[in-house]
C-alpha cells in the first residue's frame, strides 16, 4: 500500500498522457488522414498525370519503363497502343497497315516453330501443342500436311519447295521427311546446321566429329547419298555459316577477324571458285540472301552503335561482291527481315534497344517490335505498322502478293497476321 501511496502521482501522470495520446490519434483518424484516391466516371483509366507503370492492358506489358517515362522517340506509338485505355477519343487500331497503330490477328492455336509462307500466301508450320504439321491458306483454312505425328521437333529447315524438310530433336536425331510421298530418311547425327540448294534436292551441312580433323563442310543429295567433303574446316567450324545461294553459285560462308570491329566474310562455292571476299563493319553477323541471290542482307554490331545491331546490305554475287555496300541506320537483326521481293524487304525494328543488345541479344527479349519496309530501288525506309500489342518478333514472312505480313511472338510462339493491304 505504500508503494502504492508513493507512486499515486505519477501513475495519474502517465494515464493523462496515454488518454491525452489516444484522443490525438482518434481525431487524426478521423480529420487529417488523407484517403485513398478512388477512380472517377471521368477517368475511367486511373490515369492522373503519369502513365501507369503496368496493368493497363495485357497487351503492354513491359512497355513503360518507369512512372511517367516513355522509351526512346515512341510516346505517340505507345499512347496510340494503349487503344480504349486513354478514353473513346484516342486512335482506333486500322485494319491495314498505313503507319500507325494496325489491327493484328493471331492466326495458330498453339505456339508454332519455323514456319514458312510461299508465294500466294499459304503459310505451313509445326504445332508445338500436338506434334502435327499444318498448311494455313489466305482464307484461314487449315489443314494438316501429314497425318504423322512428330513429337518434341526442337529445328526445322524447309526446302525451297516447301514439299520437305529436315527435323531435328533434342537428342540429336535428324529425319528428312516428305510431306508429298510421306517417307522419312534418318541423317547423320554429327550432320549440323543444314541448307537446302534451290532446287531442294541436294543440302549443304558441317559434319562434326570428336577430332577438329574430321570437321568438315559436306554436300549430298537430300536424303543424304553421295556425300562429298568441300572444305576443312578444323577449330574454325563456328565461323562457318551452310547458306546455299538462290542463284546456285554459293553454299556456305566464312569469317576471319580483322580488328576488334571489324571482320572479313569469304564465300564458297560447289567447284573451287576463288570468290573476292568483303570487309563488313562489325561483329555479330547474321545474314538473309535476297530472293535471286545477288545481295546480302546483314546485321553487325559496332562500338559506335554501342554494340547494338545494324542493318547493312552489299552485292554478293561474282565480281560484284563488296560493291554497293549501304547501311538502313536501322537497328534490328537481319534475322528479323525477310525479302518479300528482291528489291522489297520487311523488318521488325525494336522501338529501343539497350547498349550491347548485339552482343547480348537477350537484352531485347522484352522489346516491342514495330514494322518496316525497305524500298532498295528508291533507298527509302519507312514504319508500316505498329501491331495493336508488345510483340516481340521471332521470325518475319511476307509472300510475294505483299497484301499479307506473318510474323511469330518471341514470348507466346503464336503466329499472328497483318493485312497490308
Amino acid at each position: 500500500m505504500n508503494f502504492f501511496a508513493r507512486y499515486k502521482k505519477l501513475f495519474l501522470i502517465l494515464a493523462f498522457l496515454a488518454a491525452v495520446i489516444l484522443a490525438a490519434y482518434f481525431l487524426w483518424q478521423l480529420f487529417f488522414k488523407t484517403s485513398s484516391p478512388s477512380t472517377s466516371s471521368e477517368n475511367p483509366s486511373g490515369i492522373s498525370g503519369n502513365l501507369p507503370s503496368a496493368g493497363l492492358s495485357s497487351g503492354l506489358e513491359g512497355e513503360i519503363t518507369g512512372p511517367g517515362v516513355l522509351p526512346g522517340d515512341q510516346s505517340d506509338n505507345i499512347l496510340s497502343g494503349l487503344g480504349s485505355a486513354l478514353g473513346p477519343n484516342s486512335n482506333e487500331p486500322n485494319d491495314i497497315a498505313l503507319g500507325g497503330l494496325t489491327k493484328t490477328t493471331v492466326v495458330s492455336s498453339s505456339s508454332v516453330l519455323d514456319p514458312t509462307v510461299s508465294n500466294n500466301g499459304t503459310v505451313q508450320y509445326y504445332n508445338r501443342g500436338d506434334g502435327y504439321f499444318y498448311r494455313l491458306d489466305k482464307n484461314g483454312n487449315l489443314t494438316k500436311l501429314s497425318d504423322k505425328v512428330f513429337y518434341r521437333v526442337s529445328n526445322i529447315t524447309w526446302a525451297p519447295n516447301q514439299n520437305q524438310a529436315i527435323l531435328e530433336y533434342p537428342d540429336g536425331s535428324k529425319i528428312l521427311y516428305n510431306f508429298n510421298t510421306e517417307k522419312q530418311i534418318t541423317l547423320p547425327d554429327h550432320w549440323k546446321e543444314f541448307s537446302f540448294s534451290p532446287s531442294s534436292n541436294q543440302i549443304v551441312a558441317k559434319s562434326l566429329g570428336l577430332d577438329p580433323e574430321n570437321n568438315w563442310l559436306v554436300v549430298s543429295n537430300s536424303d543424304s547419298s553421295q556425300a562429298k567433303a568441300l572444305e576443312a574446316l578444323g577449330n574454325y567450324a563456328d565461323t562457318v555459316y551452310p547458306s546455299w545461294s538462290p542463284n546456285n553459285q554459293i553454299v556456305a560462308m566464312y569469317t576471319k577477324g580483322v580488328d576488334f570491329d571489324r571482320q572479313e566474310v569469304f564465300f564458297v562455292g560447289l567447284n573451287d571458285e576463288n570468290f573476292k571476299s568483303t570487309i563488313i563493319e562489325g561483329r555479330g553477323f547474321e545474314f538473309q540472301w535476297s530472293t535471286t541471290g545477288d545481295r546480302l542482307l546483314y546485321s553487325v554490331y559496332h562500338t559506335r552503335d554501342d554494340l547494338k545491331p545494324r542493318l547493312w546490305i552489299v552485292d554478293a554475287t561474282g565480281d560484284t561482291i563488296s560493291q554497293n555496300r549501304r547501311s538502313f541506320d536501322l537497328q534490328t537483326w537481319a534475322n528479323k527481315c525477310t525479302f518479300a521481293s528482291n528489291t522489297e524487304i520487311y523488318c521488325a525494328v525494336p522501338e529501343t534497344l539497350e547498349k550491347g543488345a548485339g552482343l547480348f541479344p537477350e537484352l531485347a527479349d522484352k522489346t516491342k517490335d514495330d514494322l518496316y519496309k525497305i524500298d532498295l530501288s528508291t533507298g527509302t525506309k519507312k514504319l508500316i505498322a505498329v501491331p495493336d500489342g508488345a510483340y516481340n518478333v521471332s521470325q518475319i514472312m511476307v509472300p510475294g502478293s505483299q497484301d499479307v505480313l506473318y510474323f511469330t511472338d518471341k514470348t507466346t510462339g503464336l503466329l499472328y497476321e497483318v493485312q497490308l493491304k
